[in-house]
């Protein structure tokens, strides 16, 4: 069977054929933008059949050369939520997205997409309906106009294969340190605590005490699960928050990178230390929080889970505890895909 993974060689596209490979998978056509190269590194491990870059491949779709297409799950998009290229955004996210799901309706090609937390922005409900919605940026912006393109022909009942939108929480793991400082907090808390001995978190700020702001954050080894899950029930159409369902602290993210990379430097010592007892012996030091972000940051979000539930996903999603000691272990123990972080 062939699999198109587009974003193949960031974060979760690259989890993806990894996870694919990892089902027997390899015939699989890869599609990014490798003008940044050193994102090679996500692929070099992995098996694929071929490569195209983005500008060729709708292209080379549209004229059915590729063969039988099995599913694509369609990860690329520009993701920098500080982005101000407006033209560039909505042609990259918006647009190009639209132009697949075309195609992959006039060729019943089933698409998983990548839509974005984002388009809650401002709220502080995260349901999947259209009075929640309230991006505050043009990335935001970009994800909600084409969740909301795909809700309308749901409706009209015009689809002519799956189309799922999976609107992903904070998610961090594995194979992102080419995103530099868009890469997840559990990245910079790791490479903080591991060159400097000390990690750093905001203060109080939204009615919250310092490090007490509470995000959904998502290991990627759920989200390629979730991502699977559609493929394998292609009759499931919709847009879907994939989070855990669970808010926890930045304090929560800060300690299990500190107790878990404090373990594997001296293994005996079992304890683990508490968050009083890594801010009494300065390895947890908070910073004022920035002017520039203040009224542009979500300060609490919480993935509602009904509609995930109700479509039958039903396996438990990994703690910041469990994802993050996983994940600071990967870390130690892959330097390579380090070398040239940001």
């Amino acid at each position: 069977m062939r699999f198109v993974v587009t974003g193949a060689a960031g974060f979760v596209g690259s989890n993806l054929v990894q996870a694919l490979n990892a089902r027997g998978e390899k015939d699989i056509i890869a599609v990014d933008d490798l003008t940044e190269a050193n994102k090679y590194r996500n692929l070099a491990d992995l098996d694929i059949a071929d490569y195209f870059d983005k500008s060729e491949f709708l292209q080379r779709l549209q004229s059915q050369s590729l063969g039988k297409i099995e599913a694509i799950f369609h990860e690329g998009a520009c993701s920098d939520t500080m982005e101000s290229d407006g033209h560039y955004m909505m042609a990259n996210n918006y647009r190009y997205t639209l132009e697949l799901i075309d195609l992959c309706a006039e060729q019943g090609i089933p698409l998983i997409y990548a839509s974005s937390a984002a388009t809650y922005g401002g709220s502080n409900r995260f349901v999947e309906t259209r009075e929640f919605e309230k991006p505050l940026n043009i990335y935001g912006y970009s994800k909600v106009l084409l969740d909301h393109v795909v809700r309308q022909r749901i409706a009209a009942k015009s689809l002519t294969s799956q189309v799922v939108g999976l609107r992903y929480f904070n998610v961090y793991g594995p194979r992102e340190s080419h995103k530099g400082r868009m890469a997840s907090v559990a990245f910079h808390h790791f490479h903080q605590y591991r060159d400097s001995a000390y990690v750093k978190l905001f203060g109080e700020y939204d009615g919250y005490l310092a490090g007490e702001q509470k995000r959904d954050f998502i290991y990627i080894e759920d989200v390629v699960k979730v991502n699977l899950f559609f493929y394998d029930h292609r009759h499931l159409n919709g847009i879907f928050n994939l989070g855990t369902g669970r808010a926890q602290a930045f304090n929560d993210v800060a300690l299990s990178v500190i107790n878990q990379l404090d373990h594997l430097q001296r293994p005996d010592q079992v304890k683990e230390q508490s968050l009083q007892d890594v801010v009494r012996s300065n390895k947890l030091r908070y910073i004022d929080f920035p002017g520039d972000l203040k009224g542009k940051y979500q300060s609490f979000t919480q993935a509602s889970l009904d509609l995930l539930r109700a479509a039958g996903y039903q396996e438990e999603f990994q703690t910041v505890e469990q994802g993050v000691r996983k994940y600071v272990t990967w870390l130690s123990d892959n330097t390579d895909f380090l070398a040239e972080r940001l």
